[in-house]
């Protein structure tokens, strides 16, 4: 199969990247190589004959239809959007144009050549989303496919708005889609703004490592490495027109989450210990989810998917990569607002 994966330098499109060609598939890298973005994270990858990449925004319609018909993919993964709540909330311009506009050029791009190849049955045309867009939960009660959205966030809401195009251009023009919902995901080459790096990196440094609020949002985390296991596996036996949510079945208070990655930096770096003294409560986000957690028995039931990693035994790898890869996320550290308190607005 060949694949024209979107977001393909990003942290979990290049998870989905390196798993791909490991299996035998040629893939074609679509990035438009913003902020996040860093073509390290397929360096492993880049000299594959499977591999090929094209430097491209999904706004850019025209880029979108050369790059179709010089490549011809089997089919399409979409994981490129702007992904950062906070970001969001100081700029959602940005989420809209990518998230939603960039959506639309890639599914129309996606609809021409389909179309123009005599609407091949073997094409499919998968959306990667996440549990963001159906809101916050209560103590009780897990997030399903049939849940209403209720996105309370400009990203959640940009990301709600790609999934209601998708399923819209299935409806109306026959596009052959498969979706997915992920909860939260983590592992190597995560970006250095999100809580399991910042934490780390925080820790490693001694400086004050921020909780929002209490502490006391719950999470289900997702190994990046199962995450893309579980999304190759939708692509080539999920039903069309259909949705899957992907979980990684580890629900854990933030407050919990980081205390444990304080107890590998501990057993790491002994010296610095205990670094849980860094741990320093700040103001919370506006419209900060209480607690998302993903109900995976359709995947589970359907495809057979479960996930392998725990969240202790994933944290673990996590913590050990970063501190064994500091020439990767060293150069990140100068990109336009990590290390800043972000969305305070």
């Amino acid at each position: 199969m060949k694949i024209l994966v979107t977001g393909g330098a990003g942290f979990i499109g290049s998870a989905v990247v390196r798993l791909a060609v490991a299996r035998g598939h040629r893939v074609v890298n679509l990035d438009s190589l913003t902020y996040a973005a860093n073509l390290e994270n397929v360096a492993s990858v880049s000299g594959s004959p499977l591999y090929a990449f094209e430097q491209a925004d999904i706004r850019d319609r025209a880029a979108l239809d050369r790059i179709l018909a010089e490549h011809r993919p089997d089919a399409i993964m979409h994981l490129a959007a702007e992904s950062h709540v906070d970001r969001s909330i100081d700029g959602p311009g940005a989420f809209i144009e990518t998230n939603v506009t960039g959506t639309y050029n890639l599914l129309e791009a996606a609809r021409a050549w389909w179309t123009a190849q005599g609407r091949p049955e073997g094409f499919r045309f998968h959306h990667i989303s996440t549990d963001e867009v159906f809101g916050s939960l209560g103590e009780t009660g897990q997030f399903t496919e049939d849940t209403p959205y209720d996105p309370r966030s400009p990203y959640s809401a940009s990301k709600a708005a790609s999934d209601h195009l998708v399923r819209a251009w299935h409806e109306t023009y026959g596009l052959p889609v498969v979706l997915t919902n992920c909860s939260n995901n983590y592992g190597p080459f995560h970006f250095p703004e999100k809580l399991v790096p910042v934490v780390i990196l925080n820790a490693l440094h001694g400086r004050p490592i921020p909780v929002y609020g209490d502490g006391g949002n719950v999470r289900d985390w997702l190994y990046v490495e199962d995450h893309a296991d579980a999304l190759l596996l939708v692509l080539e036996k999920g039903r069309i027109g259909r949705s899957y949510n992907i979980g990684g079945e580890n629900e854990a208070r933030n407050i919990d989450l980081v205390r444990t990655i304080c107890g590998h930096m501990d057993r790491l770096r002994p010296n610095a210990a205990p670094h849980d003294r860094l741990i320093t409560f700040v103001t919370d986000r506006p419209g900060h989810d209480r607690r998302y957690a993903i109900d995976p028995g359709r995947v589970r039931s359907e495809l057979g998917w479960r996930p392998s990693v725990t969240v202790e035994e994933g944290l673990r790898r996590t913590v050990e990569w970063y501190l064994a890869n500091e020439d990767w996320w060293r150069p990140l550290l100068t990109r336009q607002g990590v290390g800043e308190r972000l969305g305070k607005a």
